[in-house]
């Protein structure tokens, strides 16, 4: 236990989250989790584990086809302690059984959610939990209107639970069976908007849904909150006019996949048959993810933002800001170095799979690699067929994609530049 207690709150959350994949690939590899006749290798129930607990979505074995309600239960619970991180769902454990909580664990609670301070964290993290389980109760509802036409009560219940769990933690698993997603929903709009709700306010963050729920006004946002809004609504836009220019898609199609891109994964239309431009389009939004603190991969909204505006910066030789705020050079640093460490990575990876798949095209393998790292989810449909050893870079992968970015920013330390500008707003980054 000493041990513990001197290890640093990042160490902890990477070993945290490594130890709640392996106790999750236990259990889907026990034949009482699976179908009848239905035998699920190690590999697959760790990358099945992986997936859900970095919130992905990527698949190689079928949810409902493979795993029995018990296992299904499993996979549900999995994403639900990846999606909170398994800091906030001890916490309210500690709540529950009204018991204190120790300033180590508020430490581990901050750097999980990539907070400046452990001020309020407590009631912060009460907010989450109460935040998730609204929302996801909402969507069991809506998400039960459409299910039960097609399911019995029973049924469609379960995978209204899971689709909402799966939903507003950003994962992208269904449970339809047959690798087919939402194809069958394709045109029903209810469905659509309601996934795409759960995953947008999923991928916003829980500091930001806060503030819009206390603040309501614009203009009273920190910079953080105004940062994530701009560019949630401008990926939206613009990740729905180039997927409709580039694939023959409906415009609710494109809407719902230019939101699933961007960490959550669901599709509604075959992703193997969308052309090159198409599927590089996902790739970007893929790449750009969610926002921080929220349920999504991806380099992060505020990272991709201050990237733009610092390179804006330096083209006009004007000081970096926004929303009459400049933004600390130390943040701009932490987003280059982000940005590299994740491109080097998906490089790295997309080689080494090229090498051990020559089977597959560039853009195939490079797909899967970005989909992995933003914890996306969505696939030309290779996933199933690839061999163990692509499987396992990955997992590897996905794991780096949830929490590299939360131990990257823990690890480096900058001294800020002192400029006579604007007063300068924290922005948090990764």
């Amino acid at each position: 236990m000493a041990i513990f207690k001197k290890m640093s709150p990042g160490r902890f959350i990477v070993l945290g989250f490594a130890a709640v994949i392996l106790l999750g690939s236990l259990l889907l590899v026990l034949p009482f989790t699976s179908n009848h006749e239905v035998k699920v290798s190690f590999i697959d129930a760790l990358f099945t584990s992986t997936s859900a607990v970095c919130v992905t979505g990527l698949a190689t074995v079928d949810t409902r086809d493979s795993f029995n309600v018990l296992g299904r239960i499993v996979v549900a619970l999995l994403i639900q302690v990846g999606g909170l991180g398994f800091a906030s769902v001890g916490v309210g454990f500690f709540l529950l059984a009204r018991k204190k909580v120790s300033f180590k664990d508020r430490l581990v609670i901050k750097e999980a959610l990539n907070l400046g301070s452990v001020k309020g964290i407590v009631k912060l993290v009460k907010s989450v939990l109460l935040i998730t389980l609204s929302f996801e109760l909402v969507g069991v509802i809506l998400s039960f209107i459409v299910f039960s036409k097609d399911y019995p009560p029973l049924t469609a219940l379960g995978i209204s639970m899971f689709h909402a769990v799966s939903s507003f933690n950003n994962a992208g698993f269904d449970v339809l069976g047959g690798f087919k997603g939402l194809v069958p929903y394709v045109d029903n709009v209810l469905l659509n908007l309601t996934t795409c709700g759960l995953i947008i306010f999923g991928g916003l963050g829980f500091f930001v849904i806060k503030e819009i729920i206390h603040k309501h006004s614009f203009k009273k946002f920190s910079l953080h909150t105004k940062i994530v809004l701009t560019m949630t609504a401008a990926l939206l836009i613009t990740g729905t006019l180039l997927i409709k220019l580039t694939e023959d898609v409906s415009w609710l199609g494109a809407f719902f996949f230019s939101t699933s891109a961007r960490t959550a994964g669901f599709a509604t239309y075959a992703v193997g048959s969308f052309t090159n431009a198409g599927l590089f389009v996902i790739i970007i939004l893929m790449f750009i993810g969610a926002s921080p603190g929220s349920t999504g991969g991806g380099i992060k909204t505020t990272t991709a933002f201050t990237l733009f505006r610092s390179a804006y910066s330096i083209a006009t030789n004007k000081h970096c800001c926004a929303f009459k705020r400049r933004i600390p050079h130390e943040v701009v640093t932490k987003a280059f170095i982000i940005t590299f460490l994740a491109l080097s990575l998906i490089c790295v990876d997309t080689f080494l799979i090229s090498i051990i798949e020559p089977e597959y095209s560039f853009i195939q393998v490079l797909f899967e690699v970005v989909s992995a790292f933003g914890t996306v989810g969505l696939s030309t449909g290779i996933t199933t067929e690839l061999s163990s050893l692509s499987k396992l870079i990955l997992i590897l992968t996905m794991f780096i994609g949830r929490l590299g970015p939360l131990t990257i920013a823990t690890i480096w330390s900058f001294k800020a530049m002192p400029n006579v500008t604007y007063s300068e707003e924290t922005l948090t980054i990764g």
